[in-house]
């Protein structure tokens, strides 16, 4: 992936990031786009030789608009400051959880997990955990995940790493508030990341790191995948 050509182009949308500007830069646009997705088809490919239940998925069904949708939003700005994408074996608007991978200046990411769960799921995550704790601590709490990810903490996007974007503030209703574990039963979502420097994804390589960071997440993602899966 040319990473130093995306990148440096999503920091001249961030100075010029009006309509005029980006009409002018419409074809260096399109060129980044294409390197970008060229290499999301890589990754799939790579992904897909340890889970492959993602074999079959398009870059097209893992990619987002670069337009915003401003119409909700006091920040008017028409288009993105990152490119980015999802690729889950039910489409990028799915709950079945997958694999995130994001290039933003001085903000790029890898991140695995499940999002934006409604509380009916996360009840059942939740009752999942505390039914087989044991499986559950198997796969966030060992020494690899740890490394990676670090532990369950309220951390956000900002951090190096992290394991949960929200937080319940309190234990959520109907569970124990003396469970050992509570931390999980607290989480809003299960998402892990690792913040990478700009030049991660220059060349070929970080397409190996990839693998590497994905397959320690992969099995807190089947956990998760095995009980939201009976709701979609």
């Amino acid at each position: 992936m040319d990473a130093k050509r995306i990148i440096q182009f999503l920091k001249d949308v961030s100075v010029n990031n009006n309509r005029p500007w980006f009409q002018e830069h419409k074809d260096e646009y399109l060129e980044v786009k294409k390197n970008f997705e060229e290499d999301i088809t890589r990754a799939i490919s790579r992904i897909a030789e340890f889970d492959s239940s993602v074999k079959n998925i398009q870059v097209k069904d893992t990619t987002y608009r670069f337009y915003r949708d401003t119409r909700f939003s006091p920040d008017k700005s028409p288009y993105k400051n990152h490119i980015g994408a999802y690729i889950s074996a039910h489409g990028k608007k799915s709950m079945h959880g997958g694999y995130y991978i994001h290039l933003e200046p001085g903000h790029c990411l890898l991140s695995v997990g499940n999002y934006w769960l409604p509380t009916n799921i996360l009840t059942a995550c939740r009752n999942e955990i505390m039914s087989n704790e044991g499986k559950w601590l198997e796969c966030v709490e060992n020494d690899k995940f740890i490394k990676l990810f670090g532990k369950a903490e309220n951390k956000g996007w900002n951090s190096p790493k992290g394991f949960g974007l929200e937080y319940l503030k309190t234990c959520p209703s109907g569970f124990p508030k003396d469970y050992e574990h509570i931390q999980y039963l607290r989480m809003k979502d299960y998402c892990c990341w690792k913040a990478v420097p700009d030049t991660f994804f220059d060349g070929e390589k970080w397409l190996d790191e990839m693998v590497g960071i994905y397959k320690v997440a992969k099995p807190m993602l089947d956990f998760m995948n095995n009980v939201i899966d009976d709701y979609e």
